[in-house]
């Protein structure tokens, strides 16, 4: 029985592969060798896409927060972080830290 089931399997996986085998030599482009390359124009594209979503000129890897930076550095410090919470980020980094 096991072995009935895997001979009608394998039969319609030959048919489905001379099938496709069939069909794809008429055509060479369709092929995905030829899918995996893009043009120069298109790829520049792509980055101009990418360079105008980036923001209001921003540069990237810029935090966009100013105090992003601060807050990093005082977040990692325990007592620094307990103190922005009870006074504000400000103040707690220029107690910890003074003014840089």
């Amino acid at each position: 029985m096991k072995s009935l089931v895997l001979l009608t399997l394998l039969a319609l996986l030959t048919l489905g592969l001379c099938r496709r085998a069939a069909d794809g030599s008429a055509s060479t482009e369709d092929s995905p060798s030829f899918e995996a390359f893009v043009s120069r124009r298109a790829s520049a594209q792509v980055v101009q896409r990418q360079r105008r979503n980036l923001g209001h000129g921003s540069v990237a890897g810029a935090p966009p927060d100013p105090l992003e930076a601060k807050r990093e550095v005082c977040e990692l410090n325990p007592d620094c972080d307990e103190l922005a919470d009870q006074i504000g980020l400000q103040e707690a980094y220029r107690r910890y830290y003074g003014l840089v």
